[in-house]
């Protein structure tokens, strides 16, 4: 069992995603959270990962696309997509800020900004 952990603002700096995306992310052993701001038009492509995420926008507007549907979701609106399913995101003329919860955790997003624990 890890102890519990503080994260200041300044430790929390935002770094590069995909084109048009700055995130930091933190994680313990099961699960981890991700803050977004996003540029307008900045695309997340068809992708899939074994995490189930959970999104909640904070400010503006985020569009996904599955299953052959396209839903946009504005402040305060929030999707969860099952582990494996095949998704793509995109924001429109607006920036958008967001939150992701995921489990399990996506080490990938964790270096160098949250550490385990």
């Amino acid at each position: 069992m890890g102890d519990i952990r503080v994260y200041s603002r300044d430790e929390l700096a935002l770094r590069p995603a995909v084109e048009g995306a700055k995130m930091w992310a933190i994680g313990l052993d099961r699960s981890m959270l991700t803050y977004f701001e996003l540029e307008p038009d900045t695309t997340f492509p068809d992708h899939s990962h074994e995490s189930e995420q959970i999104t909640l926008v904070l400010e503006g507007e985020l569009t996904f696309v599955f299953d052959g549907k396209s839903v946009t979701l504005k402040a305060g609106d929030a999707v969860a997509i099952p582990s494996n399913k095949i998704h793509s995101a995109h924001t429109g003329k607006r920036p958008c800020r967001a939150v992701d919860a995921w489990s399990p955790v996506r080490r990938e997003f964790l270096f160098p900004a949250g550490r385990l624990g």
